[in-house]
């Protein structure tokens, strides 16, 4: 590139560096002859040869499809800006295999700093990293086998407030309908139901429990299993935005007109559909997290640190149907 520049390689090295002293007329030329030729300086390369560390943080969710990640990857990625560090989001599917592979990956290349929504059981291979200083904060969900930095969201305290919202409108038949029963966001949400339904004195608190359902049409189909009981809830708390859609399209019918319905996780449309949901908000979430990086970028020694994101409930219609005179008394 400097010999189709015409320069000297130091002069076609301070130009591509951005550093001071070039001529403008020098400077262009060079710029041209790179363009020409497709070349694309390393930063990376470049950073790490001068003694410096990377400026980008990886993300591995678990399913960039979910407007919950996205939106968090949003916040975050705005959050890190500031600080002059940029993001690279991938996702695992839920995948514990693929979030291994993707994890290594970015670690390979050596990001400033590494948030991780776990789907996987076992974090100890993380132990090096950990102990030598590279920033890791979990997201969502804590990580297992190892102690680290993590935001999550108060889940099984908004459960439980959805759940004893349905039971002050009378409800005693109430369902809910769950993601897959190893993620640890599930289980949070599903103590928090039961628990709630058992102190309330309702018997059998997970008659109408189902769980597994980790998509809108695996959650539509339940919900319209659920209305077709001889003995059918009268209400159903969804325990993530997507499982809520799904069970909108099975409440559709005359079975679920009168069904009341409280959605963990809010999502667009929701206040135009009239959906009563578990909300939170994001941006905090994402500041949060950026933050802990940032701390243990400055400070690779500290103890791990939690951080607890809280919830609350958004009236809005759907969770306020009133239960049937029947069904309210135990």
């Amino acid at each position: 590139m400097a010999r189709a520049a015409g320069v000297s390689l130091k002069t076609a090295s301070r130009v591509l560096n951005d550093e001071p002293s070039v001529a403008p007329a020098t400077r262009l030329k060079v710029r041209a002859a790179a363009d020409t030729l497709g070349f694309r300086r390393n930063a990376v390369a470049a950073e790490l040869a001068r003694g410096g560390s990377s400026r980008l943080v990886g993300f591995v969710t678990g399913d960039i499809a979910n407007p919950f990640y996205s939106d968090l990857a949003g916040a975050i990625e705005r959050a890190l800006r500031e600080h002059g560090l940029q993001l690279i989001t991938t996702s695992s599917d839920e995948d514990a295999h693929q979030e291994r592979a993707l994890i290594d990956a970015l670690l390979e290349r050596r990001v400033a700093a590494l948030f991780i929504a776990p789907t996987a059981t076992d974090h100890s291979y993380l132990h090096t990293e950990l102990a030598t200083g590279v920033p890791v904060v979990f997201l969502d969900r804590p990580p297992s086998g190892i102690d680290a930095d993590t935001v999550v969201l108060d889940n099984r305290a908004g459960a439980a407030a959805a759940t004893r919202h349905l039971l002050d409108q009378g409800h005693r038949r109430i369902a809910l309908a769950g993601d897959l029963p190893r993620l640890w966001t599930f289980r949070e949400r599903h103590d928090g139901f039961v628990e709630t339904l058992r102190d309330a004195g309702v018997p059998d608190p997970e008659r109408y429990v189902r769980n597994g359902l980790h998509d809108a049409a695996a959650a539509r189909s339940a919900v319209e299993e659920l209305l077709a009981l001889d003995e059918p809830p009268t209400a159903i708390l969804t325990a993530n935005n997507k499982i809520t859609q799904g069970a909108l399209r099975a409440l559709r019918g005359a079975a679920g007109r009168n069904v009341a319905l409280v959605g963990f996780d809010d999502f667009d449309l929701a206040d135009l559909l009239d959906v009563t949901v578990v909300g939170y908000e994001i941006a905090a979430m994402g500041h949060e997290a950026a933050q802990l990086a940032v701390d243990r970028i400055a400070a690779p020694g500290a103890p791990a640190r939690l951080r607890v994101v809280p919830t609350s409930l958004v009236a809005r219609g759907s969770g306020e149907i009133a239960a049937p005179t029947a069904t309210v008394t135990v």
